[in-house]
């Protein structure tokens, strides 16, 4: 067993390993196939994102939350429709509390799709992103990031999809020839500039898989399903990799998609990180994958939250959850659908 456990109490897997000899393939899928089955959350090193672009992301997300309010302003996700954009802290909410921290919305670059009365709802959410005039080099840094992180997030799907006994593709249908790539830059205030201690409330993340990039902050932590929160704090060189409700949906809930949050930092500091979240096409409808018998029989069923009912039409999914997380954006522009 090549799990590492240290005082992060989080497993730590090596990306470098599944590329490498067919042993060492096979090694990294079993430590994977118990990581999933746990918790979901792990550490990954090996994953190729050069260290320089990921110096060069945190310098720049610093930049543009130092810059005027007007600045920011801008770009504000309430004059988005499609909900990409800046919000201050405390206009995104979770489980209907504000989140205490401000953040810039990036997703896939799109034009926006011309809307008929028969047109889908969740074709509103396809667009152009905004960007800050007053930080130009922002927009190639971040789609640049966005595009290796895609890559490091399609290798962590393959390595799943061999975990539970299938085709290293066999969740390509989901996201090809376009998932869905949302990438946030955020920053949390201290805990004297917060109202509450909610950097984000406790939630699961709606998608396939969660790149997490951390500063030297903490504030992550992860519930385990016996209610245990483990603390995530960062760990250099490395990315936190987490599983999506799509998965616990495709594998009926032997895959986990755990429960985490973001606790607001101490008084007198900050913490930046930069998420991103690989999600399926927004016309894809989740199925059920039939897992090998051993992995069946761990089949936990899919989690039951009457304040967020998981859809297996993706484009369903999304829009749900992008109404709710931020009311001003729906009232602004959707207000039909509320």
């Amino acid at each position: 067993m090549s799990i590492h456990t240290s005082a992060v109490q989080l497993p730590i897997l090596d990306l470098l390993r599944f590329n490498a000899s067919p042993e060492s393939r096979t090694e990294f899928v079993a430590d994977l196939r118990r990581v999933l089955h746990d918790h979901g959350f792990f550490y990954l090193v090996g994953h190729g994102v050069p260290p320089e672009l990921i110096a060069d992301v945190f310098a720049a997300a610093k930049r543009f939350f130092a810059l005027p309010e007007k600045d920011k302003l801008e770009i504000e996700m309430v004059n988005s429709p499609h909900f990409r954009g800046y919000n201050r802290a405390g206009l995104e909410h979770t489980r209907g509390k504000q989140d205490w921290r401000e953040q810039i919305d990036v997703n896939t670059e799109s034009e926006a799709v011309e809307l008929a009365a028969d047109t889908p709802a969740w074709k509103r959410l396809i667009g152009p992103n905004q960007w800050p005039s007053a930080l130009p080099e922002l927009k190639p840094l971040l789609l640049r990031y966005q595009a290796e992180v895609t890559r490091v997030s399609i290798d962590i799907l393959k390595a799943i999809g061999i975990a539970l006994g299938q085709d290293e593709n066999v969740f390509a249908a989901l996201y090809e020839p376009q998932p869905t790539q949302l990438l946030k830059i955020v920053r949390y205030p201290g805990r004297d500039a917060a109202e509450s201690e909610q950097g984000v409330g406790a939630h699961k993340d709606g998608g396939l898989v969660t790149v997490l990039l951390q500063d030297t902050t903490p504030g992550l932590r992860v519930r385990t399903e016996e209610g245990v929160w483990l603390e995530a704090p960062p760990l250099p060189g490395s990315l936190v990799i987490n599983t999506g409700e799509l998965l616990e949906l495709a594998t009926n809930g032997y895959v986990k998609a755990d429960v985490h949050d973001v606790v607001t930092p101490p008084a007198g500091s900050e913490r930046f990180s930069v998420p991103f979240f690989l999600g399926a096409r927004y016309d894809a409808v989740v199925p059920v994958i039939q897992l090998p018998d051993e992995l069946s029989r761990k089949e936990r069923g899919i989690t039951v939250d009457p304040l967020n009912p998981i859809f297996r039409e993706v484009g369903q999914n999304n829009l749900k959850s992008r109404l709710r997380s931020h009311p001003d954006v729906a009232q602004r522009h959707h207000a039909d659908l509320l």
